[in-house]
């Protein structure tokens, strides 16, 4: 865990005053996989692992930032023009603040020191938990509020705008909506969400990162999303109406999916099954069934791997490896793709021996160890209300 009183006296040490404290969490998605930015539907939860930001006022509307985690130091001027490049870390946290100051919101100047326990490029969502703890510091010491899901969106056209990442809204809404002990259903065109209780019993959730670092802005991600959008437009003259893949029910595409070019075709059908995959795993989690929600899990790594091909053979290997050992219910690639991590359901008494075989067969065959945490699900990003010290 990050040691906050650490954090505090680091933040004092560099800007001789005492910090006030925010606080954001990564995701960990366990099903409905590039549904998003499809007006559909995604079930992630936050987890105990994210981000902290101390923040204290300075004199000038300048923005001073440091990177305790990279050692890392940034500094912009709310006045001036554009300091960082799309894709540099400190473009998440000046991102927010341009888009919070477009929105109306007048920011005063602050120093933030950042610190952080989630593995960059893991899959985990560390951008959205640097997004979201800087927004709620830039908020809090400039004597706003807002709703949650006004801060969600804020993030999330950062991200477009300044990061170069067309992103769909499920990791900034996990971080600001989270309730421990649940998942989320979002609805991703409405953004109605749904907590759905964790009825897992002797199971844990247990990520596995491959160690593979995925940046979305570099990959094949916006490509993804371009086809997607050229998907709709040729399904729009056999299903008039449709405004994403999320109005479309796996019915129609089977009946006309014959009509749409490679990749498109296969893109299409990812994203239709999943949305399905998604509405019923959340049924069956409510309801307990673990199985249900393990065979879906498994369905959905398949279809991200052969149909959207956002996976690697790294990953695809620690599925291979999770569905060889007796006690997992569930595995498949989370977030992205492309690298990052896989999330697995796995029953108490064999969670030993999953560790161990898949610490053991994944190194040998890549040469890499890979880091597997148990997770739990955490609740959203808040200011932490500490004693001095």
């Amino acid at each position: 865990m990050i040691d906050l009183s650490e954090l505090r006296r680091t933040f004092q040490n560099l800007n001789g005053a005492d910090p006030r404290l925010f606080w954001a969490p990564g995701r960990v998605n366990l099903i409905g996989e590039h549904t998003d930015y499809n007006d559909g539907f995604v079930l992630p939860i936050a987890i105990d692992l994210g981000t902290a930001v101390a923040a204290g006022p300075r004199d000038r509307r300048h923005i001073k930032v440091d990177s305790l985690t990279l050692n890392l130091s940034a500094e912009f001027d709310l006045d001036g023009g554009l300091v960082a490049q799309k894709g540099e870390w400190c473009g998440y946290v000046e991102g927010v603040a341009r888009t919070l100051e477009a929105r109306g919101l007048r920011l005063v100047g602050m120093n933030l020191a950042i610190e952080s326990n989630l593995p960059l490029g893991a899959g985990l969502s560390s951008s959205a938990a640097l997004e979201m703890s800087a927004g709620l510091a830039l908020l809090g010491l400039s004597h706003h509020e807002i709703e949650p899901i006004a801060l969600a969106l804020a993030g999330q056209s950062a991200e477009h705008a300044f990061v170069g990442t067309n992103c769909g809204i499920m990791d900034q809404c996990i971080a600001m909506l989270a309730q421990e002990g649940h998942a989320l259903l979002i609805d991703c065109r409405s953004l109605h969400t749904t907590p759905v209780a964790l009825n897992l019993k002797d199971i844990e959730l247990v990520v596995c990162d491959s160690r593979v670092k995925h940046s979305l802005a570099d990959s094949q991600y916006n490509v993804r999303r371009a086809e997607c959008e050229q998907g709709v437009e040729l399904l729009a003259e056999f299903c008039p109406g449709i405004k994403a893949l999320r109005d479309v029910a796996e019915a129609e595409l089977s009946e006309c999916q014959d009509q749409l070019p490679e990749p498109v075709r296969r893109r299409c059908r990812h994203v239709v099954t999943e949305n399905a995959r998604t509405l019923a795993a959340a049924e069956a989690l409510r309801a307990g069934d673990i199985d249900c929600v393990g065979r879906l899990m498994w369905e959905s790594h398949n279809s991200l791997r052969d149909d959207y091909e956002v996976s690697c053979s790294e990953l695809d290997l620690l599925v291979e490896i999770a569905a060889s050992v007796e006690g997992v219910a569930g595995a498949r690639m989370t977030g992205g793709g492309f690298g990052g991590s896989t999330i697995n359901l796995v029953r108490l008494d064999a969670l030993e021996t999953f560790r161990e075989k898949t610490m053991r067969e994944y190194t040998r065959i890549t040469g890499v160890s890979p880091v597997i945490r148990v997770v739990r699900a955490s609740g959203g990003a808040s200011e932490i209300v500490t004693p001095l010290g």
